[in-house]
């Protein structure tokens, strides 16, 4: 999220709890992806184990919410879309991921007005990521 987005007073990451709300709603929406059969083509495009993946996202969330920039001092500047152009990511993946997201910020009971605001900085960040021209279209 860009600091414009942002109101005075408490940041997206205090408002899930800091470390322990970040890490909760990152650790469902991995556990959603091993366990929802919908999810089961995008669980597909990761690696087996989702350790790795776990921490990035959390690492990554953390400065993007406005907590500690953990992703940045350790790989730095995040590189969003050049980081997953290995990975084919049409309108489905896109889906998927937001689907996912969006199911795992309802469980963890992220506040309405909050998971209103995240879903639609995390749809403008899933489509800018699409690297997958759909049929009948031009490069995505």
């Amino acid at each position: 999220m860009s600091s414009e987005d942002q109101p005075q007073g408490p940041t997206p990451y205090d408002q899930l709890g800091g470390e322990h709300g970040v890490r909760a709603l990152v650790d469902r929406f991995y556990d959603l992806m091993d366990l929802e059969p919908r999810f089961a083509a995008l669980r597909a495009i990761h690696p087996t184990t989702l350790e790795g993946s776990r921490d990035k996202l959390f690492w990554f969330l953390s400065g993007w919410l406005g907590g500690p920039d953990l992703y940045q001092q350790q790989f730095g500047h995040p590189r969003l879309r050049m980081r997953h152009f290995p990975y084919a990511i049409g309108v489905a993946e896109r889906d998927a991921w937001l689907d996912c997201m969006r199911q795992a910020m309802q469980e963890q009971g992220v506040e309405e007005a909050l998971r209103a605001r995240l879903q639609q900085a995390f749809d403008g960040t899933a489509d800018w990521m699409r690297n997958r021209a759909e049929p009948g279209q031009g490069a995505a």
